[in-house]
């Protein structure tokens, strides 16, 4: 495979941002799911601090808020991803926190999709 034929689009924010009444990564996952992106993963973070903080967000079982970094990655045609992206860019620059979103050529070396059973 061409190396730059797939890119990751990850993009790093907070687990409370929200894009209008709901979470970011909830909607962003939802929407990718909607435009047909290939796959779509979100890791919570159990500690980290971005350009905008204030302080290093923790996991910590005394803290009263679940603020903690997350970063959704989307993995798909370069294509694809750079049209999600421009689909998204408005909305992500009127967060009013902070965000940073990458995009970084891959090589798939394995796509395998589960297995159907026939059947009887």
């Amino acid at each position: 495979m061409n190396l730059s034929e797939n890119s990751i689009l990850k993009i790093y924010a907070s687990s409370t941002d929200r894009l209008g009444f709901g979470l970011l990564y909830e909607h962003l996952v939802a929407l990718a799911k909607e435009k047909g992106i290939t796959g779509v993963t979100v890791y919570r973070g159990i500690m980290g601090y971005g350009l905008s903080s204030t302080r290093i967000s923790t996991s910590r079982f005394w803290e009263l808020t679940e603020k903690l970094p997350v970063v959704i990655e989307m993995i798909d045609k370069t294509e694809v991803l750079d049209a999600f992206y421009k689909s998204i860019e408005n909305d992500l620059k009127l967060l009013q926190k902070g965000c940073l979103v990458t995009m970084q050529p891959i090589e798939i070396k394995l796509h395998k999709t589960r297995i159907k059973s026939k059947p009887e």
